[in-house]
């Protein structure tokens, strides 16, 4: 592997918390979908999606294709916890396919347009963009005498798994 993807690689570490092609390895596996089904669920070009893959491009720009690989992330745990059926995938992996992410100006709006998944997964992705899983555990540990419930926030949403996030989010999400 060059130097050149390497560093590209570490950069979509960074912004993901994985590198990209682990991330579409992995949606692909659970749905059994090739590149060019993926490219088109989350609707970019095959040549663009090669280009992420292969960590000659970095991120990802537009937002609505952002928000669909954090809606296959959030189907591909549904799918592994047992919380979604087989005959469910076709119909949702459509659903993602027509979803128009956005990037809202207040949460509120966010929460209106988004489901719980992806808000939690925005989240997710916030914290791991900013910390690897090791200082988050590490601050949770450091916040945990003083600020319990905090401590609490940062390790359901920072290095749980996606199931108990949205649980936890969906209890407190009149909380905004």
């Amino acid at each position: 592997m060059s130097e050149v993807t390497e560093t590209n690689r570490a950069a979509q570490r960074a912004a993901y918390g994985e590198a990209l092609n682990e991330t579409f390895d992995r949606i692909r596996g659970a749905f059994g979908l090739n590149q060019a089904g993926l490219a088109a669920i989350l609707g970019i070009s095959a040549p663009m999606l090669s280009q992420l893959n292969s960590a000659q491009r970095v991120k990802i720009g537009n937002p609505a294709v952002l928000s669909r690989v954090h809606q296959l992330n959030e189907l591909v745990d549904q799918l592994a916890a047992g919380q979604l059926e087989a005959e469910q995938v076709p119909e949702r992996l459509e659903q993602i396919k027509n979803s128009k992410g956005s990037i809202g100006r207040t949460t509120q709006l966010m929460a209106e347009q988004a489901s719980d998944a992806a808000i939690v997964a925005g989240m997710r992705n916030l914290l791991r963009a900013v910390a690897s899983g090791a200082e988050i555990r590490e601050a949770a540990e450091t916040l945990e005498a003083a600020h319990p419930k905090l401590a609490e926030v940062l390790r359901i949403y920072g290095t749980g798994p996606a199931h108990p996030a949205v649980e936890h989010y969906t209890e407190h999400k009149d909380l905004f």
